[in-house]
Order: C-alpha cells, then sequence, then structure tokens
C-alpha cells in the first residue's frame, strides 16, 4: 500500500475456478481417501492452490438412526426401485468405529433414485448461511455419471424447483462431493407441474435434496450429508509464523511509512479469542498516521507461487480494535484501508486494489470484504496498472493502513479467503445505445442483443420483456409507448439481435430535456444494470441560443438551476469513482477527469474519443443538459494516451529559450487532446521551482520567475489567443497551476509528509509575490487563463512571525481578494487532487472553508456523493451564501458555454488522424534539440563526426520511459517503450547512419578501437512527491554503477561524451571529471532523434540552464539572485556550437527588415564596421579579439534600447553572443573562487535582466563576467 489517497474504481472479474488440492473445485469437488490426492489440471504450474480450513457445516443427515423416514423411492417402474438400508461405514475417512451409511442397490434400465424430502413439524430449511452442499459417496468404480439435486421454493417438496449436478463413480473407495451452490444448474429435463419456474435458487425455502441413479446395475453407500461454509487460510499466524520485515526479495509482513520516525512495529503476541486456544497468536502492528502514512504489507510470496483465490467470494480476517469505547455512531470511527495485489511478474510488479472498512467496535470483530467491493488503485500502481481487472487466480498478498490520524496498536488474525464468486446469469441481454438522445419528433432504434456464456447457444429457452417506462416524458404527448416481448428458443445463437423502435412526438414547447426508460425484464438472463434511455433534448430556451451574449445564456441558465445542480456543477469526480455511469446524471455532475494511467482499454486515441463520448451521452440525460467538462494532466503532450506526441517536460522547454516554440507546443498538445475527448488540460504549471530537491521540479520552467512567464505563451497554444478559439476542435482550456508558491516550499525530511512537496512556503509576503505571484498576473491579464489550480502547499509570511501556515486552498485572501478581485481572474478555481481533505478540521469544515475561501470547482475525486451531501449541508445550514454557490456555478458554465460544448458537446475528430504524427513529432524532435544544454566542451568535442566507430553505453540510451519521465502514460512513469517514439540510441543511430555504433548499457562489451564514444546516464521516473530527494531512495547523484560506467569507457575512448537525462541538475562531483563533453539533456520526451541532432551537428547547440547548477546537494537551495552565489554553471549557463558572427549577420538581417529611426541606423552602422572588422573574428566565425567585440556590442546594444522601435528579439540575439564571448573566456581562463562566484552572479544576473526586459544591464553585467575572467 502507498501513501497517497485512495482513488478510482475500476474493472472486476472472477476466473473459472480452480481445484483446491483436497477439497474442492468450483462446480463439483471430489474427496478421494486420505491415502490418495487429486491433481489441479485447471491452475498454472507456478501458482499455488490455497489449502482448506474447516468452516462452518451443518449436518443435513447421518444415517446414525437407520434410513430417515423422509426418504422417498422412486423409479419408471416396480422392479427398478432401488433398494435401500444402512451399512456399517467405520472405513470413511473422518468416521467412527459405529458409524453407519445410507447404501442404494440399483438395477434400472430406465430410471430411478431417491429422494429425501424435509417435513414437519421443521418443514423447508433456510441454507442461506453455508456456501454449498456435500455428501460423502462410496462406489464400484463404475465410471458412471450420477446426477443429483437440490430443491427449493414452492408449498413442498414435490412441488419445489430443481437444481442439479452430477459425480462420476470413478472408485470403490470414498471420496467427498462438495458443490457451491451457484454452481448448481435449473435442471431443464424435469421440473414439477406444481413447482415455481423462477430460476431463482431461494436458499431460504430448501425442501431437500435427491439422487436420480444411473442406468445398470450397482452399489451406492451415501454418508455425512451436509451444508458447508466455503473458506481457506491465508495466514493464521501460528508456527511456522511469516518472517517480520524480511530481507528484500523474500515473503513475509513488511512495514512502510512517509515519516522515517514512525516506522510501524510488528510483533506476535498472544491473543486469544472465543473459540481459539489460549495460546494463539496475532499480528500486533503498532502505527501512528499522525503525521503521515503508514501500515504493513503481507507479501505471501514475492515472485513464486501466487495463490488461486477465485473459488472465493471475498477476503475477511479478524480485527482487534484498542478503542476502550466504541463510537458515538455506527461508522463514525477509524478508516482503515485494505489492499490486495494481483497479477504481474512478482509482488513489487504487482496490480493495487482496495477499499476499506471503519473500526466502530471494541475488541475482536470478524471483519468481511466481498471481491466485490475492492476498488482499482489509479493514484499508484507499482509499475502503471496491468490490465485493470481483479485476477484473482494470481495473488500475491494483501496490505493495510490506517487514515490520518491514527496512532495505536491493532492486531490481526486469521486471516481468510471465504464464499463463493457472485456468478450471475449465463446468458445476457446488451442494448444499444445505451442512451439514445433525440430532438422531438425523431424516433430511435435500441438494438438489445443475447449473449450466452463462452458464445454457446442457448440450452434453453429464455422470454426478454420490454416496454417504455416512467421517465419525465408523458406518453402519448411525448412518445408514444411500446411494450412487448422476444422469445430466444433454446439453440438460439449468442449474438443473436432483435430491435425496439420508440417514436417521439413534438408539441413545439420550449422545454427541458425528458426521458423514456426502456424496461427490460427477464428470467434466467442478466438485463442491464441502467436500463436503456431515450432522452428528447431540451429546446427554444434562451441558453441553448448560440446568438445570445455568453453573460445572458449564463444568467439563463443559472436562473433554471435547483440547488442540487449547482452543487453537481463544483463536483468533478475521477473516472473510476463512478460506481455507475449513470451517476453522471444521477448526481448532476459537471465535471469528471483521468487521473495519471486512468485510461480506457486500449489506451488508443480512438478507445479514448469513445470513452468521452460515452460519458457526456450519459451526463446528458439530465434535465438542463448542461454539457460535461473532461479533464486532464496533458502536461508534456497528452501523456497520458500511447502513440501521442511526448514533448520535453518543462524544465527541457524552459532550456530551450523559445516562446514561439512553446506556444507551438501547447497548440498541437491541444489538438491531440480534444481529438480524443477531453476538452480541459490541467497544465501548464507556472511552478517557480527554488529547490531541486523537489520532485516536481521538471514540471517547472525554471526558478526564474521572468523565465517561467515568457514561457507562458503555452497559454496561448493551448487555448488560442483568442476568447473565440476555445471552441475550435484543436483548443482545450488551460489550467495555469499551482498558485502559488509551489515550487518555494521549504524541505523538512521526517515531518510525516513528502519531504518537500506539497510543504510549506515561509518568507516575506514580498518576496512571495515577487517571486511565486508574479507568474500569475500575466497568465491572467494577458493570456486569458480559463482556470486555475491551487497548491497543495501552505504558506507561512514571516510578516507576522512564523508558525501560522495556512493551506492555499484555505486562504480566502489569496484566492479571492488578490487573484480574482486585484489581478482580475474570471475564470475559475479547480482544486487539485482531494486537496480540501487536507485541510485542518473535518470534512464539513474542510468543503465550507474552501468554498467561502474561493475555490468554485473541487476535484473530489472518490466521494462525490459525500462531497456534494456535504456542500448542502453547508449551504442549508447557511454557512456558504448562495452568492458564493452563483458565482462559482457562473464561472465554470461561463467556460463551458466558451469551449462551444453546448453546441458541440462530443468530441470533434477532425484531428484524430493527426495525433502522433510525423509533422506533430518533428516539432516535438526541435523541442528535444533546443532543450540540451551543453555544459562542458573540452578541446571542442561536439558536434560528433556521423562516421568511424562510436561506443554507447548507459541504461538511458535506449528507454523511452526513462528519457519521457514521470506522467508519462502512467501517474509515475515507468521504463521500457511504454509508448511509441525513438529512444536517443535510435536517435543516434538514424542521425548517423553511417557510424559503425556499439550499445552496452553496462560498458561490458568491449572498448578498443572505439573512436569516441556517448554514455547515458541519469535519474529513474518518479512524479510529485514520490521523488523528492530523500524520498523513495531518490538523489540528487548519479547511482555508483553508473559512475563506473562512466570512468570505464571515458577513460578508454578519447572524445567521451556524457549525456545527463533528469528531471533536475544532478550533483556531478567528480563523476565526469573524465568526460570530454557533459550535456544537460533533462526529459526529452519521445523523440530522441532531436538529442542525435545536436550531437552530431544536424542542429547547434542553443540550451541554457533554467535553474542553476549545484556544485554540491548542501547548497540546495540556489537561486539566481542569492546574496551567496556559487554554483558548478550558474543560471542561463550553455554553450554553443553555432558561430557567433552568424548570428550577427543574422541580427544584420533582422534590423534591416524594422523601420529604424536614428539610434536604430546608427547601430545597424557600427554592426556592419564589426563584422567587416577582420582582426575581430577567425575565418569559421569564432571571436578572435574579444576586447573589441564586447566593446562594439555593449555599444550597439545601448543603441538599440535608445530606440524607440520593438527590438527585443534582436537585442536577446546581441545578448546571446555576448554570453558566447563571456563564457569562452571563464571556460579558457578556468576561472575559480572568489572570482567564480562574481562571474557566476554577473552572467546569471544577466540573464534575468533580459528577461526583464533590461537589456543594458544584461550586456554590461556579461562585459564585466569577461573582465573578471580575463583578469
Amino acid at each position: 500500500m502507498h501513501p497517497e489517497p485512495e482513488r478510482r474504481r475500476g474493472g472486476f472479474r472472477t476466473r473459472t475456478a480452480a481445484l483446491l488440492a483436497l477439497t474442492l473445485t468450483a462446480s463439483l469437488l471430489v474427496l478421494p481417501g486420505a491415502a490418495q490426492a487429486l491433481p489441479d489440471p485447471g491452475t498454472a504450474t507456478d501458482t499455488a492452490v490455497v489449502p482448506p480450513s474447516a468452516g462452518a457445516v451443518q449436518t443435513v443427515e447421518d444415517y446414525e438412526d437407520g434410513v430417515p423416514p423422509e426418504v422417498l423411492l422412486f423409479a419408471s417402474s416396480e422392479p427398478e426401485r432401488p433398494e435401500v438400508g444402512t451399512v456399517a461405514s467405520d472405513d470413511r475417512p473422518g468416521a467412527g468405529g459405529d458409524n453407519d451409511a445410507f447404501s442404494v442397490r440399483y438395477d434400472i434400465d430406465g430410471w430411478g433414485g431417491f429422494t429425501h424430502n424435509f417435513i414437519a413439524p421443521d418443514g423447508h430449511q433456510d441454507w442461506r448461511a453455508y456456501d454449498g452442499f456435500s455428501f460423502w459417496v462410496k462406489g464400484d468404480g463404475s465410471g458412471r455419471q450420477v446426477q443429483f439435486e437440490i430443491k427449493d421454493g414452492g408449498e413442498h417438496g414435490e412441488a419445489s424447483e430443481l437444481w442439479e449436478s452430477f459425480f462420476i463413480d470413478d472408485s470403490t473407495g470414498w471420496k467427498q462431493i462438495r458443490t457451491v451452490f451457484p454452481d448448481f444448474v435449473w435442471r431443464t429435463s424435469y421440473q414439477p407441474a406444481d413447482g415455481p419456474k423462477d430460476k431463482e435458487l431461494q436458499l431460504d425455502r430448501m425442501w431437500g435434496f435427491a439422487v436420480n441413479l444411473p442406468q445398470g446395475t450397482g452399489e451406492l453407500h451415501f454418508d455425512q450429508v451436509e451444508l458447508f461454509t466455503n473458506v481457506a487460510t491465508v495466514a493464521d499466524f501460528e508456527a511456522p509464523q511469516p518472517q517480520l520485515n524480511p530481507p528484500a526479495g523474500q515473503p513475509g509482513v513488511i512495514t512502510f511509512s512517509g515519516d522515517d520516525s514512525r516506522i510501524p512495529e510488528l510483533s506476535y503476541v498472544d491473543a486469544s479469542r472465543d473459540g481459539t486456544p489460549a495460546d494463539n497468536q496475532a499480528l500486533a502492528v503498532a502505527v501512528d498516521t499522525t503525521t503521515s502514512w503508514a501500515g504493513f504489507a503481507h507479501n505471501l510470496s514475492f515472485d513464486t507461487e501466487p495463490q488461486d483465490w477465485s473459488s472465493f467470494g471475498g477476503f475477511r480476517f479478524w480485527y482487534f480494535s484498542s478503542l476502550t469505547v466504541p463510537p458515538a455512531a455506527p461508522g463514525a470511527g477509524r478508516r482503515i484501508d485494505v489492499e490486495i495485489k494481483d497479477g504481474g511478474t512478482d509482488v513489487d510488479h504487482s496490480e493495487l486494489w482496495i477499499t476499506s472498512f471503519t473500526e466502530d467496535w471494541v475488541g475482536w470483530h470478524l471483519v468481511e470484504l466481498p471481491f466485490s467491493q475492492f476498488t482499482y488503485r489509479t493514484d499508484y500502481q507499482p509499475i502503471g496498472g496491468i490490465n485493470q481487472e481483479l485476477d484473482l487466480d494470481q495473488m500475491w498478498g494483501y496490505a493495510m493502513q490506517p487514515r490520518s490520524g491514527y496512532a495505536d496498536t491493532f492486531r490481526i488474525d486469521d486471516v481468510e479467503v471465504y464464499g463463493v464468486p457472485q456468478v450471475g446469469p449465463t446468458v445476457r441481454v446488451d442494448a444499444d445505445p445505451a442512451v439514445s438522445l433525440l430532438d422531438e419528433g425523431e424516433s430511435t432504434t435500441v438494438t438489445v442483443r443475447l449473449t450466452n456464456t463462452d458464445d454457446a447457444p442457448l440450452d434453453n429457452e429464455v422470454t426478454l420483456r420490454y416496454a417504455t417506462g416512467a421517465g419525465s416524458a408523458t406518453a402519448g404527448e411525448d412518445y408514444e409507448p411500446v411494450e412487448g416481448e422476444f422469445v430466444f428458443p433454446a439453440g438460439t445463437a449468442s449474438g443473436t439481435t432483435r430491435q425496439i423502435t420508440v417514436q417521439t412526438l413534438s408539441d413545439e414547447q420550449a422545454e427541458t430535456a425528458e426521458t423514456i426508460p426502456l424496461t427490460l425484464t427477464g428470467s434466467g438472463l442478466a438485463v442491464p444494470e441502467d436500463p436503456p434511455n431515450i432522452v428528447l433534448n431540451a429546446h427554444g430556451l434562451p441558453y441553448l441560443d448560440a446568438s445570445r451574449p455568453v453573460d445572458e445564456r449564463v444568467a439563463d441558465l443559472l436562473g433554471r438551476m435547483s440547488v442540487e445542480e449547482k452543487v453537481g456543477q463544483m463536483t468533478q469526480a475521477e473516472r473510476n469513482a463512478l460506481d455507475s455511469p449513470n451517476d453522471l446524471a444521477t448526481w448532476r455532475l459537471g465535471s469528471l477527469l483521468s487521473g495519471g494511467g486512468s485510461t480506457p482499454t486500449p489506451n488508443t486515441p480512438e478507445s479514448w474519443a469513445d470513452m468521452v463520448d460515452g460519458y457526456q451521452t450519459r451526463t446528458l440525460q439530465t434535465r438542463l443538459q448542461i454539457p460535461l467538462l473532461y479533464g486532464v494532466d496533458a502536461v508534456h503532450g497528452h501523456s497520458n494516451v500511447q502513440g501521442t506526441t511526448i514533448f520535453p517536460h518543462n524544465i527541457g522547454l524552459g532550456a530551450a529559450r523559445d516562446p514561439e516554440l512553446i506556444e507551438r507546443v501547447g497548440h498541437i498538445t491541444a489538438e491531440e487532446t480534444r481529438a480524443t475527448g477531453p476538452q480541459w488540460s490541467f497544465a501548464p504549471c507556472a511552478c517557480v521551482a527554488r529547490d531541486d530537491r523537489w520532485g516536481r521540479t521538471y514540471e517547472a520552467y525554471g526558478e526564474d520567475p521572468a523565465l517561467v512567464i515568457a514561457n507562458e505563451t503555452v497559454i496561448d497554444g493551448l487555448q488560442g489567443r483568442e476568447l473565440a478559439n476555445r471552441k475550435d476542435a484543436d483548443r482545450v482550456l488551460a489550467s495555469v497551476k499551482h498558485y502559488a508558491g509551489d515550487g518555494g516550499t521549504e524541505y523538512q525530511p521526517g515531518n510525516g509528509g513528502y519531504p518537500i512537496d506539497q510543504g510549506v512556503v515561509v518568507m516575506s509576503r514580498e518576496e512571495f509575490d515577487r517571486i511565486h505571484l508574479e507568474p500569475y498576473i500575466p497568465s491572467v491579464r494577458e493570456h486569458n487563463a480559463g482556470t486555475i489550480m491551487p497548491s497543495y502547499s501552505s504558506v507561512d509570511f514571516t510578516d507576522d512571525g512564523v508558525g501560522n501556515p495556512v493551506k492555499m486552498h484555505a486562504h480566502k485572501e489569496l484566492l479571492t481578494d488578490v487573484l480574482k478581485q486585484e489581478i482580475g481572474f474570471d475564470g475559475f478555481l479547480i482544486s487539485d487532487y482531494a486537496a480540501i481533505d487536507q485541510i485542518p478540521g473535518d470534512y464539513d469544515s474542510d468543503v465550507g472553508i474552501s468554498i467561502n475561501a474561493g475555490l468554485d470547482m473541487i476535484m473530489v475525486p472518490n466521494e462525490y456523493q459525500r462531497f456534494e451531501e456535504t456542500l448542502l449541508g453547508e449551504i442549508e445550514a447557511g454557512n456558504i451564501p448562495m452568492s458564493r454557490i452563483d458565482d462559482a456555478v457562473s464561472r465554470i458554465l461561463t467556460q463551458k458555454f466558451h469551449l462551444g460544448l453546448f453546441e458541440q458537446p462530443f468530441t470533434d475528430r477532425t484531428h484524430l488522424a493527426d495525433v502522433g504524427s510525423p509533422e506533430h513529432r518533428a516539432v516535438a524532435r526541435e523541442a528535444a534539440a533546443k532543450s540540451q544544454v551543453l555544459l562542458r566542451n573540452t578541446h571542442q568535442v561536439l558536434p560528433l563526426a556521423t562516421t568511424g566507430k562510436l561506443y554507447v553505453a548507459g541504461g538511458n540510451a535506449d528507454d523511452i520511459g526513462a528519457q519521457s519521465g514521470g506522467w508519462t502514460i502512467t501517474w509515475q512513469g515507468g521504463n521500457g517503450d511504454i509508448t511509441p517514439g525513438t529512444s536517443i540510441l535510435d536517435g543516434i543511430q538514424q542521425v548517423a547512419p553511417d557510424a559503425e555504433v556499439t550499445y552496452s548499457a553496462d560498458a561490458s562489451a568491449p572498448l578498443d578501437g572505439h573512436d569516441r564514444a556517448v554514455v547515458v546516464v541519469g535519474e529513474q521516473p518518479y512524479a510529485e512527491g514520490m521523488g523528492d530527494v530523500g524520498n523513495n531512495g531518490f538523489t540528487m547523484t548519479l547511482s555508483d554503477a553508473e559512475k563506473d560506467t562512466v570512468a570505464r569507457v571515458c577513460s578508454a575512448v578519447d572524445n567521451c561524451v556524457v549525456l545527463v537525462v533528469s528531471g533536475r541538475p544532478l550533483v556531478l562531483d567528480d563523476a565526469l571529471a573524465p568526460a570530454d563533453a557533459v550535456v544537460a539533456s533533462w526529459l526529452p520526451g519521445t523523440e530522441g532523434a532531436g538529442v542525435a541532432d545536436v550531437l552530431f551537428g544536424e542542429r547547434p547547440f542553443t540550451g541554457q540552464l533554467p535553474v542553476s547548477w549545484p556544485r554540491s546537494l548542501d547548497q540546495e537551495p540556489i537561486n539566481v539572485g542569492d546574496a551567496d552565489y556559487d554554483p558548478l554553471y550558474p543560471y542561463g549557463w550553455g554553450l554553443r556550437t553555432d558561430p557567433t558572427r552568424d548570428r550577427l549577420h543574422e541580427l544584420r538581417a533582422e534590423l534591416a527588415e524594422i523601420e529604424q529611426d536614428g539610434w536604430t541606423r546608427a547601430a545597424v552602422k557600427l554592426l556592419d564596421r564589426s563584422l567587416r572588422d577582420g582582426s575581430s573574428w577567425h575565418e569559421d566565425g569564432s571571436v578572435r579579439d574579444e576586447r573589441r567585440v564586447i566593446t562594439k556590442l555593449t555599444v550597439i546594444s545601448t543603441l538599440l534600447a535608445l530606440s524607440s522601435r520593438d527590438n527585443a528579439a534582436q537585442q536577446e540575439l546581441l545578448v546571446s553572443t555576448l554570453r558566447d564571448v563571456a563564457q569562452a573566456a571563464i571556460v579558457r581562463e578556468g576561472v575559480t573562487a572568489p572570482s567564480a562566484t562574481r562571474t557566476s552572479t554577473l552572467t546569471a544576473d544577466a540573464e534575468h535582466a533580459l528577461l526583464t526586459g533590461k537589456p543594458i544591464a544584461a550586456t554590461w553585467k556579461l562585459a564585466a563576467a569577461w573582465r573578471i575572467a580575463t583578469g
């Protein structure tokens, strides 16, 4: 189990039950005598059968008193009537010395047998407390099939309903027959004329059992007819006890915690209870979740023999609560999460399913959790999930975790699987479409499809009845009612369809939507849980008129809404949390999201579009038909979907220093996202990353708010530059996040949560506004962001002393007074995932505080029913004014109108074929190339030649998952070919096809004879606080293995280049000393050829550091503007491989295109002289006389600054040439402290000055850095 909140529901599947050795089969268990053992043909060789335990048993008949008087004999003729009696049977396993059995001798040509009917005074029996029916039988090995049956319903045993099963008389010894009730089959060959025919096994009204003997001559003995409970022990904690905290890779009980100071304690203790011996052992777990998540996991196996639980219906255990008094009300106690693990190659690569229970008792209590209650966890999966189906035939273990605020010791004992799988009818009917949306006067045809298990023809006749039911539409006025039935005779092919047509009527009145449910009923078949529904679309109302102004449409719609409908619009649920798709309409949900890794199957663009449209259809069953807004974390491309274009993460885009490119990235992301259904991206991140230990550093464009602001052109790419663009098929609603300060939290390991993510920002209000609030001003005023997401973090302003942190989700001053009123944000605020739950207080206050603070929509994401009920309660109690609700809903509706959802609620698939297209990937390749930052280039080893022998090493060289990072396909990302793309190695081979490439991930292949080498090292994927330094083993250093690889390769091959693939700077210390060139590759995405482009000179290196690169970890946090600033590489650093003079020629050409004034003409004149000055330049365009060039370029910059013309782009180009000169001098002169501190400060400050519109300051600072470097 893992620390994140429980999320999302998923599919549930049981498999065909397998044999359990010596105990049961799914349909019929045959237990031989003790000396024999049955094989297990139904299970895989690597799956362990679960041994049985003695569940509760009830004797129905033991034959100790002779032949029961209730036994009746029957036969097709008198001579064939069986002979019955009792015989001694002490040879039966488990029998006593004086045991008797019931004997039956038969000689039958037709039919015959015996029946045992329950009669007065007891009458029928109630078997609901049991799972199956069993008896012992001793045959004569005839090989004949014997039928037996049980009887239910009706008025007596001969007017009941018969349910049958079979066994084979295949031995001469005793064996036990055990059949679980769901595996009895309704008898088709005969049913009593006076008996019921409902085909439902009523276990509370059982009348007896019978045996139909086979034809031929033989003798059978029967004994110990019983009812049994289906139970198997998973762990009883008796000897041999599971290991506690075993070595890695071994089974046993392990602990986990987000707080190293509060690791749970495990022990075995004496814990007797009723029905157990005095020395009974239980597992005791001491847990403290007051500061962080914590719990234990019991891994039943590590990588061999998972257990098969498919023959059972649930998971249960005895739980001892340390409470001394029960909670005041049932269900008000402490919540405990329970998780089970299935599938995959081992326990660490399994799939996680979760449920919970409430501890509301004192002492011991049996907790029973049906498997159907477990839901798929999509907030976290070890490998991002497998198939999102609970495969009970491959179970690895279980885990338990008390929720926040628990500090106590609990005990568990006798962990078992129990019950039987829930088996429904084998025949089912599906309806298509599930929802029909019609305009008045139109008709619809609903197709019903009958399917049978394994697609076999029907064994029996079934009848499906249909009728238009009672909805909000009126029969005869709004539609023509229909009813009827379809009879499907035995032998009907699976997949057979029938059609039901419903004609609607037109009354030409303006009205809201009306519904016509189509009821489907039948016996012996399963019908859809949610019946088909026909919806007459709303029409003629002002809010539906697209020609009206948006504010007028909003006002009209708001005035028609009930409080419940308004609350629904403020609710966003995760798709897997839906108990039913129809809950979208039942609870009037305004929005749905897919969290990281929450995807359809298959995970294709087409499946996404179908999924979102399906949810939209369900939503439009509401009377006002307010369309659904679907959101995803499309944070570097539409990164949830396989086959889409995955761009570099933001930190790499920040390094590219190309706002126009960033806008194109945003536009392609929007196009691919909307083409697959979602209309809303939870992007971009406007965070300012001030501490590289943060696990979300790569989501930031950099450490300088000015750099973040420069890249907010991505908002225009996502939404379009004009408000009217939002309804286009290639635009989405943006969500700027996380307001504000998420990148400025203090590093506090051991504080009970993540070491830094979601923590506390401690600084003055002035510093907070200047660094963290600043990017949100242009995002609103210049780019008109449609939504903004607050941060999980808290702020603690030092102006009034520290120690008073306030959660951003509760900060009314910053959310409402500053953002909405002062800055002028007119979109809506969407909470982060379950973020309001972190507000101190109970859930009622969490809801009230957050809404009153200014939140408009809450990403719940799971318990949407509870949220809506709570919000309604807060409104009714007067804790939230209706004006606040109306404001929130108006903001949400406004964006839905701007997106054009009322006119086009369904996916416009115009651009679906463009998803992941070569044209889009070309832009990603360009972005990857521009994101590369050349930190070191000794002897100008880069660019590399495209011929000769090239050695490539490092695991990240051929790993699309690693080079794409977290938030790729799943929340945490993963390794390997997780989505189509080009690895860095593939890119090298593509760009340099004439090179002879040797690839060895660990450099074990021979190194001799290679001309050059590329070693690709770095981080493994992570996301959010899971990747905080100090959490989950993440550091900011290379692994020892990577250091060894670098040393081995670079010491053996001249011209050795190291690429660092990471989401943040890594401390390089001496590890990369042998390397001739070092490149910060960041997380370049799926287009690894872009990295190869700069390695081989197809494109020049142009990237600059978006963050300061520390010398050591203890320098963190280190940022531009620090008083004590001595990084290994300063903010803005980046060596280039294009000639400086070429850029000045480019500058000259651009200036010629600008309408010139006197200052511009003077600058052009001086630039011409400089370019003609042969003494300033080498023939290749590099600088010969640095002093002359610096002097002239500084003057040119000043002249341009004096001009009234817009020449910001030209100034940026000019400054880049000055940066070349300064950096070259710093590298050449080998500047050391204290001069290095001064040059680093000057070059970093120059970058900040340029981005804040101060090019003269930038040029003078770079000139000063050159002077210090050259002495």
